[in-house]
């Protein structure tokens, strides 16, 4: 949990990723005072960003240790262990939902889609961000190499692709009036080389990649796609 803690972190803190985060604020509207449920919250922060913009943010993950850290880390938060499939709010009770690097994780996006619908009042609305694992970009000497790693790790995942069918799965689900950006976010750190870490264990293209890293030649792009509609 730390290693992976540590990672997130320093994802979190990139100022694209930044950025980036206050773009989805930005297309949920007005946050005042509005109920907004950030599903697949991790550690928290996006809860506590919402909560400075006047927000009544409720953060959901369905790992119990992630609300702990979440918990310890922003004490003022409200959190929630939960199903993204079984939301525990009633229907209607939220303005805003948003769902940041969760769907490729789930087996039935579909169903989360239509849980976020249930859960939000006519007129509110949805922003799901998170990127497409087979469109990742890695500056290597090894392009066949990473072409099957970065594949491989996309196809370990339950919906790696979903990404590029938010705007579909919103329509499907009953949302309106979508709108779609995609947002590439560069990593040329020692963060690029811990995402690669997360991705493979192969041990010789790893070592190119450190290399890369110590002579400041590390480049990884990951396409971020950000889409919010209408309930």
């Amino acid at each position: 949990m730390s290693s992976l803690l540590a990672v997130l972190d320093a994802i979190e803190n990139e100022p694209a990723a930044v950025a980036l985060r206050a773009r989805s604020y930005e297309l949920l509207g007005d946050l005042t005072g509005r109920t907004v449920i950030d599903m697949g919250c991790g550690s928290g922060r996006a809860v506590a960003e919402l909560a400075e913009r006047g927000a009544h943010a409720l953060g959901v993950d369905v790992d119990p240790e992630m609300i702990a850290v979440a918990r310890e880390r922003w004490p003022a938060g409200e959190f929630h262990v939960g199903d993204a499939s079984e939301l525990p709010f009633p229907t209607g009770s939220a303005t805003y939902y948003r769902a940041d690097k969760v769907l490729h994780v789930l087996d039935d996006p579909e169903r989360a889609v239509a849980e976020a619908r249930r859960v939000l009042t006519p007129g509110g609305r949805a922003v799901l961000l998170g990127q497409d694992w087979d469109l990742i970009a890695i500056d290597s000497d090894q392009p066949e190499t990473t072409r099957r790693l970065v594949h491989a790790k996309a196809d370990s995942l339950p919906s790696p692709r979903i990404a590029r069918r938010y705007r579909s799965l919103l329509l499907d689900a009953g949302f309106t009036d979508p709108t779609v950006e995609v947002h590439t976010t560069v990593f040329t750190d020692d963060t690029a080389l811990g995402l690669l870490q997360r991705i493979t264990g192969e041990e010789t293209w790893l070592a190119e990649q450190a290399e890369r890293a110590l002579t400041n030649r590390i480049l990884v792009a990951v396409p971020m796609f950000l889409v919010a509609a209408q309930a």
